[in-house]
């Protein structure tokens, strides 16, 4: 049946307008070839060049010196600074051994009723100044032991890395055995109260507790950095005075 001549003249139209199927396939398959064709000659193009690569510079002498020169001066300034912590690590070391010491002491007072000291002791008896410190200490660590029957262990340090540089821990050269070594390599002091009395002389003569007794049984100390201290003379003086000023106790 024939169209409508309206209806035939939009037919007409829509066809002129619309192009035909073979040349819309025709085109889109012309199209990746052109830009396959664009990429390759992209990629020739962005080829790198064979040219010489540029020379490295070296450094000059001046600029050698003057690195070294800072690099020294920064070592300069960190040198103190190190010093200061491990100076600060060593009193806490010993702080923290003069605490313990004091523990194991009143352990063994706990447990024997007595402290580790001779029968014929007389007064209160200070370890580690004229007298070695190695008796007490060897009573503590149930080491060749004589007050200590039952073998307990009290205390436990271990011992110096260096035999003769003996410094934090027990003393192993034949002059030094036994002996128990602050982190400066002095060894600590132990004052007892062998006459039990419930008090003990204090070593200094003020700003280390009420003078000139403290009322407890034993009480330990390290002479500091310096290794140095008046507080083992015949007459206290200021802990804060002098060699004392650096000294480490277990009561403060």
């Amino acid at each position: 049946m024939p169209l409508p001549r309206a209806d035939a003249e939009m037919e007409m139209n829509l066809r002129m307008s619309c192009p035909d199927r073979n040349t819309l396939v025709g085109r889109d398959s012309v199209k990746p070839q052109r830009r396959i064709t664009l990429i390759a000659s992209g990629s020739t193009e962005s080829r790198p060049t064979d040219a010489d690569p540029s020379p490295v510079r070296a450094f000059t002498l001046i600029e050698l010196l003057v690195v070294i020169a800072i690099i020294a001066v920064l070592i300069g300034l960190a040198f103190p600074v190190f010093q200061g912590v491990q100076n600060q690590a060593r009193k806490a070391q010993a702080k923290s051994d003069l605490v313990q010491i004091v523990t194991a002491v009143m352990a063994y007072y706990a447990e024997y009723g007595r402290y580790p000291l001779t029968p014929a002791t007389p007064g209160d008896t200070t370890f580690g100044a004229t007298t070695t410190n190695a008796q007490l200490f060897n009573e503590l660590r149930s080491v060749s032991a004589m007050q200590n029957p039952r073998g307990i262990i009290f205390l436990s340090p271990p011992d110096v890395k260096e035999a003769n540089n003996p410094r934090a821990g027990i003393g192993t050269a034949p002059v030094t055995a036994g002996q128990y070594f602050d982190p400066w390599g002095k060894p600590y002091l132990v004052r007892i109260d062998a006459d039990y009395d419930n008090q003990v002389s204090n070593p200094y003569s003020q700003n280390a507790g009420n003078a000139p007794f403290l009322r407890t049984g034993v009480i330990a100390w390290s002479l500091g950095k310096d290794t140095l201290s008046q507080s083992i003379a015949a007459t206290p003086a200021d802990k804060n005075g002098g060699t004392n000023k650096d000294d480490i106790i277990s009561w403060q």
